[in-house]
């Protein structure tokens, strides 16, 4: 199905719901396990596309799933002291930006995953914000065009914040229809957070 995320976004308010875009399996895991375990109840919204169900580097280890509960945010492990720009992004793009700073050999670049959008979890990006300390260029990176996706809601939750937005320009559609145009636009994505 074509979920669309902008729109489950748009209709969070007031504690009503959670919407999560987990990009490990024992993060998955733990959001349901916390759905469950909770002492009351509102709707779990779980985005994450197919395509990651054999992604070779979203795996978890056993103890990862045995141990440890749901993050909201994950953040990287690059030497915080080096970074000259984090990009905070959601779900899938996580993996293609990762791959790019690697086959680049980037270490300059920190990647943050949200993998919570709704309750906006503003505190603990606050905190990581500040362990960044030497940099001063920070972006939102998302695969959906500028008018799609959760740019909207975080612009909103995170009003404060200075963000640069890396996306595919607006469109009235969210996909091209074309293979090898999602690639070239998907690349473009990935070459301005690199240049």
């Amino acid at each position: 199905s074509s979920a669309r995320l902008e729109r489950f976004l748009q209709q969070c308010a007031e504690n009503n719901m959670q919407v999560v875009n987990c990009t490990t399996p024992a993060n998955f895991f733990h959001a349901l396990r916390r759905q469950v375990a909770w002492p009351f109840r509102i709707p779990l919204i779980v985005f994450t596309p197919k395509s990651l169900l054999r992604h070779p580097l979203c795996v978890s280890k056993m103890d990862d799933l045995s141990t440890g509960n749901f993050l909201e945010v994950i953040d990287d492990v690059v030497d915080k002291k080096k970074a000259k720009k984090v990009a905070f992004c959601s779900g899938k793009v996580y993996y293609d930006l990762l791959k790019a700073r690697e086959e680049n050999g980037r270490t300059d670049v920190a990647l943050v995953r949200v993998e919570q959008l709704y309750p906006f979890p503003k505190d603990q990006l606050d905190k990581i914000v500040k362990s960044y300390s030497a940099c001063k260029e920070f972006c939102w990176v998302q695969e959906e065009p500028e008018n799609m996706g959760s740019w909207a809601l975080v612009q909103r939750k995170w009003k404060e914040m200075p963000l640069t937005l890396i996306s595919r320009h607006e469109s009235a559609s969210p996909a091209s229809g074309s293979m090898k145009r999602f690639q070239q636009r998907q690349q473009s994505i990935i070459d301005r957070l690199f240049k």
